[in-house]
């Protein structure tokens, strides 16, 4: 039998199996007399089989193959897991937000090793271009990944300060929102443990259908080429879960966070990409230009806001 590792950090990606569903795998591959999916490994280590490999250890004359895969480092091998997780057709609404906030932290630090481009004027990996790709790989959107990101750093915290809540909100057990979650890894340490056990609490019904927040609708004038280019950081970021649940003031701020450092680093691509929109003045006014439209929105909102 081969002597393969678990890492915590992987096992702890892959939704755990209840104790009925391990059963029923152990029953399957008992019938079978072997384990015909094979076991993923990378440097040793298990990628995917964490659950067959316990079988088979409890049951050696089982016959059962290993697929080895080649990573550069952990984080490549961490996004390996989380997109083959996200490949599974019964996860949670919740296991779908971690696997994708924990592939977008994942490919970041496996970006942020390589930080010198191959080939001279090759623009650097950014997180504006990973956020991309997995909003693409999932039909999401890249405010929606950001804020996967800080949902994963949440739960995970949730889980160091109060172990076995990670399960509970995975699983739809408990029901925080997706605010409160993000807020504990925010938190000082001494903070953590009294917020994840807030996130058990129920939450508050006893708003009149007055007083709950009401949706947000704007208005979009016919877009030009301009427009279209930038499209994908003025799109609303409000996206849940449930596209018809109402939102919170506090979930618009963290969609209007995302989508600021979403276009600042878009901008730190372009220009990168394209250095001639700062060093040809005509370019670099063109730029000014256009910016200080934002300056001028933030004088509106400071000055009290009106439609």
């Amino acid at each position: 039998m081969d002597r393969l590792i678990i890492d915590p950090e992987f096992r702890d990606k892959i939704p755990p199996l209840t104790e009925d569903e391990f059963s029923l795998l152990e029953e399957n591959i008992l019938s079978d007399g072997a384990v015909f999916s094979p076991l993923i490994v990378w440097d040793g280590t298990i990628l995917d089989g964490h659950n067959r490999y316990e079988i088979i250890q409890k049951h050696p004359e089982l016959t059962y193959a290993v697929h080895r895969l080649s990573f550069a480092n952990r984080y490549e091998a961490l996004s390996w897991i989380c997109k083959n997780q996200l490949g599974r057709r019964n996860l949670t609404p919740q296991q779908k937000k971690y696997l994708i906030g924990q592939r977008y932290e994942a490919e970041k630090m496996a970006h942020g090793g390589e930080r010198v481009a191959t080939v001279q004027n090759e623009p650097l990996p950014s997180s504006h271009k990973t956020r991309a790709q997995i909003a693409n790989d999932t039909s999401t959107s890249e405010s929606y990944v950001m804020r996967a990101g800080w949902y994963a750093q949440g739960v995970d915290a949730a889980e160091e300060a109060l172990p076995g809540i990670k399960q509970e909100i995975l699983t739809g057990a408990i029901k925080p929102t997706e605010t409160a979650v993000a807020a504990v890894a925010r938190a000082g340490p001494e903070e953590r443990p009294k917020l994840a056990a807030a996130l058990k609490k129920p939450r508050e019904s006893g708003k009149s259908a007055s007083e709950k927040p009401q949706p947000i609708y704007h208005k979009s004038a016919p877009a030009s080429p301009r427009q279209s280019t930038l499209k994908q950081i003025r799109e609303i970021s409000a996206e849940m879960e449930h596209p018809k649940e109402l939102v919170a003031e506090d979930s618009i701020l963290r969609s209007i966070e995302a989508e600021i450092v979403s276009f600042t680093e878009l901008c730190d691509h372009f220009f990168q990409e394209y250095p001639r929109l700062l060093s040809d003045g005509r370019y670099k006014q063109e730029v000014i230009r256009i910016m200080q439209t934002m300056k001028q929105y933030i004088s509106k909102i400071e000055g009290g806001y009106t439609e």
